[in-house]
């Protein structure tokens, strides 16, 4: 009895690992899994452990919303080429090499289908990179405030706010609104 009780919680929680999810969600989510889908997106990038992140996949994003797709790589030399390799002919593509918190990191940008897609490689598991931990630290706070909580998030999105400051201003956290968030 107990694992099937188990099996069930389980299975209620996302597994923002895998994209299915996104074929039963809102009509955006819908249609990101098309374009992902279509566009072999994830599948060019399956080597590097590829996760979507960010507001589309907890449904908070809104109208000019990018699809932030982070990844793995030991080798950010070999991941830069990949990603040109792969993404280069994409309309508005640039790439660079960043230090983001201490941390060599790749960033590629570009548009396709009505949207920004941003592809970020970094030498840290993508279960264990900032934007997968604030991303699942923000769901578990929604699935425990109410519709108005989320509507309020979109809301301050809308006028200005980045993700994690949004959340930090609606739950009081003081000082730096990203560590804060995950120490929530």
């Amino acid at each position: 009895m107990a694992a099937g009780k188990y099996a069930r919680k389980r299975k209620m929680r996302e597994d923002f690992k895998n994209i299915e999810y996104l074929k039963t969600g809102n009509s955006k989510q819908k249609e990101v899994y098309r374009i992902l889908k279509d566009n072999l997106i994830l599948e060019k990038l399956a080597k590097y452990s590829p996760i979507l992140v960010g507001t589309i996949p907890i449904r908070i994003d809104i109208e000019n919303s990018d699809l932030d797709i982070i990844c793995f790589s030991r080798n950010l030399e070999k991941f830069e080429t990949d990603v040109k390799a792969n993404f280069s002919k994409e309309n508005q593509f640039m790439i660079s090499i960043k230090n983001i918190n201490k941390r060599k990191s790749v960033v590629a940008k570009f548009r396709l289908e009505n949207y920004d897609f941003e592809i970020f490689g970094q030498n840290i598991p993508t279960d264990q990179q900032d934007a997968f931990l604030h991303m699942i630290k923000e769901n578990e706070i929604l699935k425990n405030r109410d519709t108005e909580f989320r509507r309020s998030i979109i809301e301050l999105k809308r006028s200005g706010l980045k993700t994690e400051p949004a959340f930090a201003k609606l739950l009081d956290i003081k000082g730096d609104p990203y560590s804060g968030l995950l120490n929530y």
